[in-house]
């Protein structure tokens, strides 16, 4: 009987404990013994924490604000004790815009950009956008968004501030490299129409040559760069300049894809090792246009997939590369969604060329250096490249 009524005693008080948690009860207010009993320590500190801030906080502060800030806070541990420079929690508002720019279209105000210490250096301004017509430039670095700081965020969490509705206006700090000097520009976010690929034919030496530039590996740019590919050979192009400067990457899948266009079947693209998904081979899927020579031109704002896309064409192609040290990723990343609609980017893994380098902080070294001299009207960089094309080459 004494041990039947203990367990009935036992139960009751379970009982008791269980309605109380599903009634709203906070770990903070369980005796000490059950709140170590029942629930995680990392996890019941977080949700003392986020009480303790709403009851006695001078200022009222919205759940939701405190959960964002608390994963924030966990990115920015991950990307300080490993370096990391990509991993991120994106709130359902900032993995929205994400999509958006994946998809390839976008409410801002026209500018790629890539981070740096201070904020996003402008990698490349967008015809007709805000950013052109505000006078912004390639190699500013905007510094700040409605007059806060932007220094050590991901590039997603402050694009993010810096995106919103068209036609609304947002505030940002552009720093000119040289100049020392942060001006405040007004600007108006606009519909952006994103160039995918833009595509001409040039004559150098008596030889028809074609210049095809990709901006992202947003969902079907292979398709895009296939068609821009033909169109020039059409023409009577007899080699390609790839322009993949300012080209920060994208989808994996669309670099396998573009590669496809290029080599043969069955041609490695690119390898990744993760700790969770182990080791994949990507190789290309075929159909590929007859061969033709090629050469790459990258800047130090060639990353990720426009990486892996450099460095397969010239294992695999033998093209040449034009131009300055790309960026040096050679890590890749993986969107886990949350339950309140947002997101972790976390970087899962490494990836490697088809000689079997890692490019992360080395980057790829051009065959050939050369860069476009600001304020000028023409474009140095395409020039050389082209050069490069129509010379002899080598048939031994």
């Amino acid at each position: 009987m004494r041990v039947g009524r203990s367990l009935a005693l036992s139960a009751a008080l379970v009982g008791m404990l269980c309605a109380g948690i599903w009634l709203g009860g906070h770990p903070a207010k369980m005796p000490s013994v059950l709140r170590d009993a029942f629930v995680d320590s990392s996890a019941g500190l977080t949700a003392e924490a986020t009480e303790l801030i709403q009851d006695n906080y001078f200022r009222p502060v919205p759940r939701g604000e405190l959960t964002d800030s608390s994963l924030q806070g966990m990115a920015r541990g991950l990307r300080r004790r490993y370096r990391d420079r990509f991993s991120d929690y994106l709130s359902p508002r900032q993995l929205e815009r994400f999509n958006e720019a994946i998809a390839g279209r976008f409410t801002g105000i026209g500018l790629a950009v890539t981070e740096v210490p201070r904020g996003l250096r402008a990698a490349r301004v967008f015809p007709r956008s805000p950013a052109e017509r505000a006078g912004i430039e390639v190699g500013d670095v905007v510094v700040s968004v409605g007059g806060r700081s932007i220094a050590g965020q991901s590039s997603e969490a402050a694009t993010a501030k810096i995106k919103g509705p068209e036609g609304t206006d947002v505030v940002v700090g552009v720093l000119r490299p040289g100049s020392g000097k942060v001006r405040r520009v007004k600007l108006t976010r606009a519909e952006i129409e994103l160039p995918m690929v833009t595509s001409k034919v040039r004559t150098v030496g008596g030889r028809k040559l074609g210049y095809v530039s990709l901006a992202a590996f947003s969902e079907g740019a292979h398709a895009f760069l296939r068609r821009a590919v033909e169109k020039v050979e059409r023409r009577g192009a007899r080699g390609i300049v790839l322009d993949l400067r300012a080209n920060g990457g994208g989808l994996l899948q669309e670099a396998v894809l573009t590669a496809s266009i290029f080599l043969p079947e069955g041609e490695m693209v690119v390898s990744t090792e993760s700790r969770t998904q182990g080791r994949a081979v990507y190789r290309t899927r075929g159909g590929n246009l007859p061969p033709r020579p090629i050469v790459v031109l990258i800047d130090r704002n060639t990353a990720s997939a426009a990486e892996i896309l450099t460095a397969a064409l010239a294992d695999g192609a033998g093209a040449e590369v034009v131009g300055a040290r790309s960026f040096g990723k050679g890590v890749f990343q993986q969107e886990i969604g949350l339950s309140n609609g947002g997101a972790l980017k976390l970087t899962i893994g490494e990836y490697f060329t088809p000689s079997g380098d890692n490019l992360a902080g080395s980057g790829i070294e051009p065959d050939v250096r050369a860069r476009d001299v600001p304020g000028t009207a023409r474009d140095e960089a395409i020039e050389r490249a082209l050069r490069v094309l129509a010379a002899p080459r080598d048939q031994g």
